[in-house]
């Protein structure tokens, strides 16, 4: 496992982040509609700092949340990925959890679940794992569709309220799904 990983579909590029990329992810992060799922929109500073932790989880585990770029025309559409959960850091942990995250004109188009697919086909290759686990409000039914789509199954025993929203957030409950090792 490299941090140079590449990963291909029919219409994504899977691949580390580049300085280029910090611009359109600071505004994807900034969007009041992708944020609306996440806690609240990021700054600048928030979002280059995001990067960083994602750069830093890459070099460290060889994976990471990938930088999902568009082969049509070389946009970048979000991150699409795996990513270590620690038992510290949320009640599902230890983990591998699948995630993404797009921008908002990339909704509705498929990105998700193509690049989740491919993502979740390399970690079942790469990695030493019986199951990978998603996560997400449990107001977030689209998050959850691509989570049926990719043959993830709900495991309401594991769904959590997550530690750093308040007691009174919206998405503070979140669900969990899980999909086994083929």
């Amino acid at each position: 496992m490299t941090a140079g990983i590449r990963i291909e579909t029919e219409r994504l590029i899977l691949r580390p982040w580049r300085d280029e990329d910090r611009e359109a992810f600071a505004a994807l992060n900034a969007d009041p509609r992708v944020a609306e799922w996440l806690g609240g929109p990021l700054d600048r500073a928030a979002s280059d700092a995001m990067v960083d932790r994602i750069n830093g989880h890459i070099a460290e585990h060889g994976f990471g949340f990938w930088a999902a770029e568009r082969k049509q025309d070389g946009v970048l559409v979000g991150m699409i990925g795996l990513g270590v959960v620690k038992p510290e850091a949320l009640p599902v942990g230890p983990a591998i959890e699948m995630g993404w995250r797009l921008a908002q004109h990339a909704w509705g188009g498929g990105y998700a679940t193509e690049g989740a697919r491919a993502a979740l086909a390399w970690g079942f290759d790469h990695l030493d794992v019986g199951e990978i686990i998603a996560f997400t409000g449990q107001t977030n039914l689209r998050s959850q569709a691509v989570m049926r789509r990719l043959g993830m199954a709900a495991d309401p025993s594991r769904d959590f309220d997550h530690p750093r929203l308040a007691e009174d957030h919206p998405l503070r409950r979140h669900v969990v799904f899980a999909i086994q090792r083929p």
